[in-house]
C-alpha cells in the first residue's frame, strides 16, 4: 500500500474548510506545532515507507501526517482503535485536526496497520525532536531535572505454574485444531487433552492451605504429564506436516504460519515445563531472569519494589527524566529490574547533549543514592544534589546537607514527577500495555510521552500568547 504524500482538494474539502470549524485551542497549538516542524512528519514517512519497493505507486493509504495525527490524538484522548476511527469519522474538528477533511474515514484496523509499523527507534527520535523545539522556542531552559522509574503493566493474567502449564496446553491444541482443517488428510496421532489438563489446573487452584501439603506434588505430576504429552505430539505434528500442502497457495501459506506458531509456543512450553519441575518437585528456586511468567508476552519481567499494595508488578520498569516545564526529556523501557541508582550518569550525559549543559538541581528518591551518583553530580556541574541517602548513619555533614532550604526546596520539586506518572497512567492510558510484543510495548510507551510533551508545549505556547492581566487598581 503507498502513502500518499499530498492529496489533491476536492470541492468538498474546500467547503469544509470554508465552515471555519474552530479546534480545541490545545489541538489547535499542537496542529500548528507539527506544521511547523514537518521534520517529525519526515521520520515518520520514513517508518510507513520502508520494506515497499515503490512507494509512488499503488493505493494510497494513511500519510504520515495523518498517522501521525492520529496516534497523537488516540493517546491525548485515551481510545482505542475503534473509538478512535468512531471518534474522527463522527467529529467536524477531529477530521480537521486528523486532516482527513471531507475524505472517507479507514476502518480501525487500517490505523492498527499504520501504527505498528512505527518502530520504537522512531519514535525515541520523534520525541527527542519534539524537546529540542521546545528548547528553541524558549519554552525550556533545562536548569532542573527530576527522576523516577515507574513500571508499566503487561496485559497478562496473573501468572502460576499451573496456570501457564494450562495456556500451554490449551493453545497448542487449538493450533493443531486449526492445522487438521487445513490439511486435506488432517493430522494423525494428535489428542485433544484441554479437558484433562483443565481439570487439574482448576483442582490445585481450589486447593486449600492444608490440602497442597499432601496433594499439590501429585496433581502437579499428572498436569506435567499432560502438558508434556501435548507438547510431545505437537512437534510430533510439525516433523508429520513439514512437506504438507493445502488445497490452494492461500492454505499454503496459512499452513506454513500455523508450523512457525506451534514450533514457538512448543518452544516455551519447554521452559514453562522446566521450570515447574524444578521449583515444585525439585524444590529449587528459580532466578526471575529464568522464569517465563506469561507464554503470550514472554518479554514480561517481575518486578518488586516494596511497594505495600503492589509488592510484585507484571510488566516493565520504566525510566522517565522531567524538566521544571513538565516535558519528559528522557525514557527507557528497561530489561529486569535495575537499581535506580545505575540511571544518573547516563541521564546526565543525556541532558548534556539536549541542553548543553548539567542542570543546576538534580531531584531524585532515595533510590537513586550512592556515593558515586553524588561525585558524578559534582563533577558534571550540578549545583544543588537533592537525593536523600539511602540507609546507614548520616554523618553531620549529610545531615546539615539534607536539611538545608535549598536540598527541600528540590525534594518539593521533585515530587512533582509523581504526578506526572499519575496524569501519564490516568489521562494518557500508561497504566498497562494491551499491545502485544516487547517492540509494541515500546511503542506504547513512546506514544504515551509524546502527547504529554506535545500537550505541554501547546499548553506552554498559549500561557506564553495570552494577554497579561491588568494590574488591579
Amino acid at each position: 500500500m503507498a502513502r500518499a504524500t499530498t492529496h489533491q482538494w476536492s470541492f468538498a474539502d474546500l467547503e469544509f474548510r470554508a465552515q471555519n470549524i474552530t479546534l480545541d485551542p490545545l489541538l489547535q497549538q499542537i496542529s500548528d506545532f507539527i506544521d511547523q516542524h514537518q521534520t517529525l512528519v519526515e521520520h515518520v514517512r520514513r517508518d510507513l515507507q520502508r520494506g515497499l519497493k515503490n512507494p509512488a505507486t499503488g493505493r494510497n493509504g494513511l500519510d504520515a501526517a495523518q498517522v501521525l495525527r492520529s496516534l497523537t490524538l488516540m493517546r491525548v484522548k485515551n481510545w482505542d482503535y475503534r473509538e478512535l476511527r468512531e471518534r474522527i469519522a463522527d467529529g467536524y474538528t477531529l477530521r480537521q485536526f486528523t486532516q482527513f477533511f471531507s475524505r472517507p474515514v479507514p476502518k480501525h484496523d487500517a490505523f492498527h496497520r499504520a501504527f505498528v509499523r512505527l518502530t520504537p527507534a522512531t519514535l525515541e527520535v520523534v520525541n527527542q525532536l519534539v524537546v529540542e523545539a521546545a528548547v528553541a522556542l524558549g519554552l525550556e531552559d533545562g536548569k532542573k531535572l527530576r527522576t523516577d522509574t515507574t513500571v508499566v503493566e503487561a496485559d497478562i493474567h496473573h501468572p502460576t505454574d499451573s496456570t501457564l502449564l494450562w495456556d500451554t496446553v490449551r493453545v497448542l491444541s487449538r493450533l493443531v485444531g486449526r492445522l487438521d482443517t487445513l490439511l486435506p488428510r488432517g493430522v494423525r496421532g494428535f489428542t485433544n487433552h484441554c479437558r484433562s489438563a483443565r481439570r487439574r489446573m482448576q483442582q490445585i487452584q481450589r486447593m486449600s492451605a492444608q490440602q497442597r501439603q499432601s496433594q499439590l506434588v501429585p496433581q502437579y505430576r499428572r498436569l506435567l504429564r499432560v502438558s508434556q504429552r501435548v507438547v510431545s505430539n505437537a512437534r510430533r505434528v510439525l516433523t508429520q506436516t513439514q512437506n504438507a500442502r493445502g488445497k490452494s497457495l492461500t492454505d499454503d501459506l496459512a499452513i506454513q504460519a500455523l508450523r512457525k506458531e506451534i514450533e514457538h509456543y512448543c518452544q516455551l512450553g519447554d521452559r514453562v515445563l522446566d521450570q515447574t519441575r524444578r521449583r515444585v518437585l525439585e524444590g529449587e528456586q528459580v532466578p526471575s531472569d529464568q522464569k517465563i511468567y506469561s507464554i503470550f508476552e514472554s518479554h514480561t519481567d517481575l518486578i518488586k519494589r516494596g511497594k505495600t499494595q503492589k509488592p510484585i508488578e507484571f510488566g516493565h520498569k520504566v525510566f522517565l527524566a522531567e524538566s521544571a516545564r513538565g516535558l519528559i526529556t528522557q525514557y527507557r523501557v528497561l530489561d529486569g529490574n535495575p537499581a535506580d541508582e545505575h540511571h544518573v550518569e547516563p541521564s546526565l550525559q543525556s541532558h548534556q547533549q539536549t541542553f548543553g549543559q548539567a542542570p543546576e538541581l538534580y531531584g531524585a528518591d532515595r533510590g537513586f543514592y550512592s556515593p558515586n551518583n553524588l561525585t558524578a553530580c559534582q563533577q558534571a556541574g550540578v549545583a544543588v544534589i537533592s537525593i536523600p541517602q539511602r540507609g546507614g548513619k548520616k554523618t553531620p555533614q549529610r545531615e546539615t546537607i539534607e536539611k538545608s532550604p535549598a536540598f527541600k526546596k528540590g525534594q518539593r520539586f521533585r515530587a512533582g514527577i509523581e504526578g506526572r506518572i499519575s496524569v501519564l497512567f490516568r489521562g494518557r492510558g500508561m497504566k498497562r500495555c494491551l499491545a502485544e510484543g516487547r517492540q509494541r510495548f515500546e511503542l506504547f510507551v513512546g506514544a504515551a510521552v509524546l502527547a504529554n510533551n506535545l500537550l505541554r508545549i501547546a499548553a506552554l505556547l498559549r500561557a506564553k500568547r495570552k494577554p497579561p492581566r491588568p494590574a488591579a487598581a
